[in-house]
């Protein structure tokens, strides 16, 4: 039966108890509303480690638009009785002021760099959003300690900033190894997110193009383009549809992140697309630069 500990201090000494037994954690954060992209998550966790936690937080603090917050599905005790057909052994919920004790007023919560990885994309079109992130993350992976920490491919460039952090923190004695699963999809390609649900059948059809256009600047990579600029015009093309308004279809290279397309010929590449449709954000990438076509 998984535990469930309703606050951080709680499940900080859970998780230090599990390290004095000698036991390895593996520990998947989320926002809840957990669909089967989380549940290949806590799998994998579950596989490389002893045991495996889970937080449930929707994070105020990475939600540019309020009505996006207000709106955010939110299921507790589905959850919870998801995770424990998984086989979770604790999960953990909180507040913002919980996380942020030392604060009076959550609103006055001091801002951060979340360096060079939240500059462009997401972080142009979601001010804030990466940078709430990384300050949640950290008071996240605070709580849990030294563990192995997975995450699903599809938010990728939030991945590069949690990296990044990951990395700072080990300098002040806190060992998290970020873990990057590969994206679980729908049969039709899209991407599964908390967020589907807000979709009709017919938007679902039209969300497939985004999968659509990112197979597409594959083929031309695997065909020999390399221009970031080409590729992004294929995505667009592919995307032309009178619901769909898109946010971006860019290229980045992954091993050093622009905040612009890159103006030279990509060795590795990472195709990534942000677009609205029926009122809900999606967003979805793919390695361009892999072998095979998924």
């Amino acid at each position: 039966m998984t535990l469930h500990l309703p606050a951080p201090l709680s499940a900080s000494q859970w998780c230090n108890e599990q390290r004095l037994l000698q036991k390895s954690i593996g520990y998947v954060p989320t926002m809840g509303a957990l669909h089967p992209g989380h549940l290949s998550l806590i799998e994998q966790a579950q596989r490389e480690n002893d045991v495996c936690c889970v937080s449930i937080f929707v994070n105020p603090l990475q939600f540019n638009d309020p009505d996006d917050l207000i709106g955010y599905p939110s299921n507790l005790d589905n959850d919870i009785r998801l995770l424990e057909s998984a086989g979770c052994h604790m999960v953990y919920t909180g507040t913002l002021g919980e996380f942020f004790p030392e604060v009076e007023d959550i609103h006055q919560i001091d801002s951060c760099d979340p360096g060079p990885a939240a500059k462009g994309l997401e972080g142009n079109y979601r001010p804030g959003h990466l940078q709430g992130v990384y300050q949640i993350v950290e008071r996240l992976f605070t709580t849990v300690g030294d563990c192995r920490a997975y995450f699903g491919e599809k938010d990728f460039q939030q991945t590069l900033v949690v990296k990044n952090l990951a990395e700072k923190m080990q300098q002040t004695g806190t060992n998290v190894e970020v873990i990057v699963c590969p994206t679980v999809r729908e049969p039709s390609g899209l991407a599964m997110s908390s967020r589907n649900t807000k979709l009709g059948d017919a938007h679902s059809c039209t969300a497939a193009l985004i999968y659509k256009a990112l197979g597409k600047a594959k083929s031309a990579w695997q065909q020999g383009i390399r221009v970031a600029e080409k590729l992004e015009d294929i995505m667009l093309d592919t995307l032309q549809h009178p619901d769909l308004k898109v946010e971006y279809a860019a290229v980045r290279d992954p091993n050093g992140w622009t905040e612009n397309s890159p103006d030279y010929p990509l060795k590795q590449a990472q195709a990534l697309i942000a677009a609205h449709l029926g009122g809900v954000r999606l967003i979805d990438n793919l390695c361009l630069s892999d072998d095979l076509l998924e």
